[in-house]
C-alpha cells in the first residue's frame, strides 16, 4: 500500500473495565499461527508495533521493549509471563500489563487485547494507538505493508480522530 494513502479502518470493539483494563477486539483475516508470529517475532514486530523487542516474545522470561518515536527509542523492561502458542501471550511492558488472546474464527482470528492502563483518561489514547498499529499489522499480514507508524507520526494518520471516537464510545458503554 502506498503509505501516503493509508487511513485507519473502522473502530474496533472496545470497553474499559473498572480495573482500568482496556479490552480491544478486532478480527483479522489470518489464522492464529500467522497472527502469533506477528505478535512474537522481533522482525515482524518491528514492522507494525509501537516498540522494538530485543528477543522473540514467544517464550516466558525477561525482555526489553523499546518504544519508538521518530529517531528516539525508549527502552523499558518487559517480562513475558505466558506464551501459549498460538492462543495466549501475556507480558508486562514497564508498568503496563498486556494480554493478547487469539481465537480461531473461520479462516481468520479474533484478536482480543487486554491492556491495563494507568487510568481511564488513558484508555481512548491507548485504543487509538493500538488501532493504528493493528491496521498496519493487518496490511503487513495481507502482504501489503505500509511500514510502522509510531509515536507522534501517528497524528499524521488519523490518531486524534480515533482518540476522540474511542473516547465517545468508551464513555457511552
Amino acid at each position: 500500500m502506498d503509505r501516503a494513502t493509508f487511513r485507519p479502518g473502522p473502530l474496533a470493539r472496545v470497553k474499559l473495565t473498572p480495573e482500568n483494563e482496556l479490552v480491544f477486539v478486532r478480527d483479522l483475516r489470518h489464522p492464529p499461527e500467522t497472527v502469533w508470529a506477528a505478535l512474537t517475532d522481533p522482525d515482524r514486530l518491528a514492522e507494525w508495533a509501537p516498540f522494538l523487542a530485543d528477543r522473540d516474545l514467544g517464550r516466558p522470561g525477561d525482555a526489553v521493549l523499546s518504544a519508538v518515536d521518530g529517531d528516539q527509542s525508549y527502552p523499558a523492561p518487559a517480562r513475558v509471563l505466558r506464551a501459549d502458542r498460538p492462543h495466549l501471550l501475556e507480558y508486562t511492558w514497564g508498568d503496563d500489563l498486556l494480554r493478547w488472546e487469539l481465537a480461531a474464527n473461520g479462516d481468520g482470528t479474533t484478536l482480543t487485547l487486554r491492556h491495563r492502563v494507568g487510568g481511564p483518561d488513558l484508555a481512548a489514547m491507548t485504543a487509538a494507538g493500538w488501532h493504528v498499529c493493528l491496521d498496519v499489522a493487518a496490511h503487513l499480514l495481507d502482504g501489503d505493508p505500509v511500514g510502522p507508524i509510531r509515536g507522534a507520526e501517528a497524528k499524521d494518520f488519523g490518531w486524534a480522530d480515533l482518540r476522540d471516537a474511542y473516547a465517545e464510545r468508551l464513555n457511552h458503554d
